[in-house]
């Protein structure tokens, strides 16, 4: 498993932030799944070997974590809150009108492998209700309409 430059000088330097390896391993799942997509087989064994980790030890850490997938998601990762404070203000029509809008269902991704689409518990945006994060982007104060015009931006961004 090869990553770049960058990522084995983030890796080196983390490992001088904590107290033992394990502690790198959040973190280092996250910078190695922005740089492959996703965290597969060989990702998991490298990094097991690297902490000095069991296979089943990552594994159960990506599992807990909804930001981390063992699947290719698409380029831009659409999460849309539902929890109580986004339901209370449309958090549920936003999901819908997503599904309906990319015909796929909760972690599914289009056919073009522009866009995932997963249904989260919380943000925390709840202030300013209802939101949506598409990769590490926030964006509140949802309608329909506003989501339409955020999701045509990444779209045209990603063509």
């Amino acid at each position: 498993m090869r990553f770049s430059d960058q990522f084995e000088s983030r890796f080196a330097e983390m490992l001088t932030h904590y107290p033992t390896k394990r502690s790198v391993l959040v973190p280092t799942l996250l910078y190695a799944q922005d740089e492959i997509g996703y965290l597969g087989e060989e990702v998991i064994k490298e990094f097991a070997d690297r902490l000095e980790l069991t296979e089943l030890e990552v594994r159960n850490v990506i599992s807990y974590y909804s930001m981390l997938t063992t699947r290719p998601r698409g380029k831009y990762n659409v999460q849309v809150c539902t929890n109580i404070a986004c339901l209370l203000r449309g958090g549920d029509e936003l999901f819908e009108h997503c599904e309906n809008k990319f015909g796929v269902k909760h972690k599914g991704t289009t056919a073009d492998g522009m866009f995932s689409l997963e249904e989260v518990e919380c943000i925390g945006a709840c202030s300013w209700a209802p939101a949506v994060q598409v990769n590490y982007d926030f964006h509140e104060n949802l309608t329909t309409e506003k989501l339409d015009q955020v999701l045509e931006g990444y779209r045209q961004k990603g063509a």
